[in-house]
């Protein structure tokens, strides 16, 4: 047994390795960009590209309904054969595919009501949702990729998608000066491109069947994601209102500022990702054999994993505004104030992933979203105050707190 543990560590430590270069590179991409962006943007053109980017988080709780992670629980049930996963994959994509027109069918009613909260025109409104839709099938890609523990294709596949953005986005905004159009038809390109890549592989792994419609493949992935949408939703209110907040009392400079800080501090949260991408396969594998010893050893690192990420991010909580500093250059240096709180909120995101597995492994998914609309309305409640009294610092500070709440209730 204490081999098959270890070698089960071991894997879960090179697969961690693979996903936190990956997802390292990831963050190197958009990190380079940030001080181009900066110099070849206004504060407002970046504070638009911020509101695009929210935007697609906020739509991705309604395109695909959350079936990625359905599909993704799939993978772990008894005796299901490469077929059935595939037939299972494909009703997850038509469900991708038909709430997508769906949303957009929505947004043209309420174009004018978004247009005005986000400050962008209903043609990147729209965009937003087909970049939703992009986001669901890459991942549904990615996910395949990860529950079987295929850690090399799955980084690959996710760095050469940020190297076409991040080659695009240079070409147009520093070398034609596309300005934040540009920036825009660089992510709209990339995430367009290798949605097809996602497909094609998924096809040629047998991972992709359309060909016929089953209810009972649609009815068990609904119910797996329906009850998810509160708590996307709610993850919305904690991660992303405070751009739309921030907009509505102080402007898109203020949003573009904040969002500079925002980027900074997500380096934490990718570190986290990455770590929690290898950990829930190997953590899945655990909990279904139920052995007790093996449950003991996930408990104690845990524990040892709190520790070392509390001491880490007092470290960058100090070290983080000098960096940002160096990086965007004077026009950005407000965002220095808030970066840090950032960074305490990001934190207690990655100790919620070490607690909200088991949740999602138990299939009681209606805990989570209970969980994250309670921390929501905090966020948004502590939002319309702080940002009053305290400008952009305030909505750090709400974050810091929301994220907090979240990990204690989970």
């Amino acid at each position: 047994m204490t081999k098959t543990i270890g070698n089960s560590s071991n894997k879960f430590i090179g697969n961690s390795a693979i996903y936190l270069g990956s997802n390292i590179l990831n963050a190197a991409i958009p990190f380079l960009l940030l001080p181009i962006l900066t110099r070849y943007l206004t504060v407002e053109e970046y504070g638009s590209i911020a509101m695009f980017t929210t935007l697609v988080g906020a739509l991705s709780a309604f395109v695909g309904v959350n079936v990625v992670g359905a599909a993704n629980r799939k993978y772990y049930d008894n005796e299901l054969s490469r077929k059935e996963l595939g037939a299972f994959i494909g009703s997850c994509f038509q469900i991708i595919i038909v709430t997508f027109f769906m949303v957009v069918f929505t947004l043209f009613f309420i174009r004018r009501w978004l247009e005005d909260l986000t400050g962008l025109s209903y043609s990147w409104i729209f965009l937003a949702a087909l970049v939703s839709m992009f986001t669901m099938i890459n991942n549904l890609r990615l996910g395949q990729w990860q529950v079987s523990e295929k850690a090399i294709p799955y980084g690959i596949f996710q760095t050469l998608q940020s190297s076409l953005n991040l080659l695009i986005a240079i070409i147009l905004v520093v070398f034609l000066l596309k300005g934040a159009e540009g920036r825009l038809a660089s992510i709209v390109v990339s995430f367009g491109l290798f949605s097809a890549v996602a497909i094609y592989y998924l096809r040629r792994g047998g991972l992709l069947i359309v060909g016929k419609y089953s209810v009972l493949n649609t009815l068990e992935a609904l119910k797996f994601g329906i009850p998810l949408i509160p708590h996307i939703g709610s993850i919305f209110l904690i991660s992303m209102i405070d751009r739309f907040v921030i907009n509505s009392k102080l402007g898109l400079g203020e949003v573009g500022i904040y969002m500079v800080a925002v980027q900074l501090a997500g380096a934490a949260g990718l570190v986290f990702d990455a770590i929690n991408k290898a950990f829930v396969p190997w953590l899945f594998r655990i909990l279904k054999d139920a052995k007790n010893s093996e449950l003991k050893i996930v408990v104690k690192n845990t524990y040892i994993w709190y520790l070392v990420l509390m001491l880490g991010t007092l470290v960058a909580f100090y070290i983080a505004p000098v960096l940002l500093l160096f990086v965007v250059g004077s026009a950005y240096s407000d965002a220095a104030k808030v970066v840090g709180w950032l960074i305490v909120g990001q934190a207690f995101g990655g100790m919620y992933l070490m607690v909200t597995n088991y949740i999602f492994y138990s299939k009681k998914t209606i805990y989570l979203s209970l969980v994250s609309f309670i921390s929501g309305l905090i966020n948004v409640g502590l939002l319309l105050f702080f940002v009053d009294a305290y400008g952009i610092k305030g909505a750090a500070y709400s974050f810091a707190i929301a994220m907090a709440t979240r990990f204690i209730l989970t």
